[in-house]
């Protein structure tokens, strides 16, 4: 019953994961038409648009509606209480395995950060789950990795050393984005607001940096996209890294529902890129292209259970 349950859990969270990512995408492009017209009548259309995207802040992500649905489902189906528990953790991770299309990610999510133990039944559920998830996913988006890249030619000499730098200076960015996310949770528990008051001032915040530069709000996949091409701006890094570096903390202290992997892959290519601008810069021929540096700090930054399909 448990496997049966688990792989109804994992089609309709990958049901709702599909259309979710499908109405995010035409909400980011709603939302660049609203601002580019808005900005036709300034004073009105800047109050509306702190308006609309406070008020748009108390939206939940898909690995919440994947364990939410789980747990619904396993109550309805009147099972016990440790296969509840299991088709919880199964559906939060089908959620995370489809908006990242990464089948295995899902269920070693549940078994190393959810449940932290191995069983049977767990991985039973969680491995159910999350392939019938990508199944519906795919048949929706397609079988095409989340970020495209180019094959890249093979890296000069010399290059390890600067791989590990860049490694040290990823863990270094991590332990800070850390710090940053626990100090800004705890600053926003000591302002003792209800998690929609604190959301829709978040959302207020947000809203400002979207009228001033609409293209560094959402979930950052374009920005990591591009840092993964080789193709942002270096004028622009600096600037970029610094507000996804606060703004990412700042959203996760609203105690609502929201994103945090996404925002850390993001940084991750930004900082490899930073990091290769600056040995263009020291050293006299870059030993490697601008993107074999992002996609490195990309991978540094991922979880470890994470799966990405990102070609080597």
């Amino acid at each position: 019953m448990l496997a049966v349950v688990s792989s109804i859990v994992g089609s309709l969270t990958g049901l709702l994961v599909a259309i979710f990512r499908i109405a995010l995408v035409q909400a980011d492009i709603w939302r660049d038409e609203w601002i580019a017209r808005a900005h036709g009548w300034p004073a009105v259309g800047f109050v509306l648009t702190l308006g609309i995207l406070g008020a748009a802040a108390a939206s939940g992500p898909c690995v919440q509606m994947g364990a939410n649905l789980g747990s619904f489902l396993a109550n309805r189906f009147r099972l016990t209480d440790s296969d509840c528990k299991a088709l919880l953790a199964a559906g939060g991770g089908a959620g995370l395995a489809a908006v990242f299309n990464a089948p295995i990610a899902g269920a070693v999510f549940v078994m190393e950060e959810l449940i932290r133990r191995f069983e049977t039944r767990i991985v039973i559920a969680a491995l159910g789950a999350s392939c019938c998830a990508i199944a519906i996913v795919r048949a929706f988006l397609g079988p095409e990795p989340e970020f495209r890249v180019e094959p890249l030619p093979l890296s000069g000499p010399g290059t390890g050393l600067l791989f590990l730098s860049l490694g040290a200076a990823v863990g270094f960015a991590g332990m800070a984005y850390n710090r940053t996310l626990l100090g800004a949770l705890s600053m926003a528990d000591r302002l003792r607001w209800p998690a929609k008051v604190r959301a829709a001032t978040i959302g207020v915040l947000v809203g400002v940096m979207a009228w001033l530069a609409p293209s560094v709000v959402g979930g950052g996949d374009p920005l990591t996209q591009r840092a993964l091409s080789g193709s942002q701006s270096f004028a622009l890094l600096p600037c970029i890294f610094a507000l996804g570096f606060l703004l990412g903390p700042i959203s996760y202290a609203a105690g609502t529902p929201g994103g945090l992997f996404a925002p850390m892959l993001m940084l991750g290519a930004q900082l490899g890129l930073l990091f290769s601008s600056l040995c263009g810069l020291v050293l006299p021929h870059p030993p490697a292209p601008a993107g074999t540096f992002a996609r490195w700090g990309w991978r540094r930054s991922s979880p470890p259970w994470s799966g990405h399909r990102l070609p080597a």
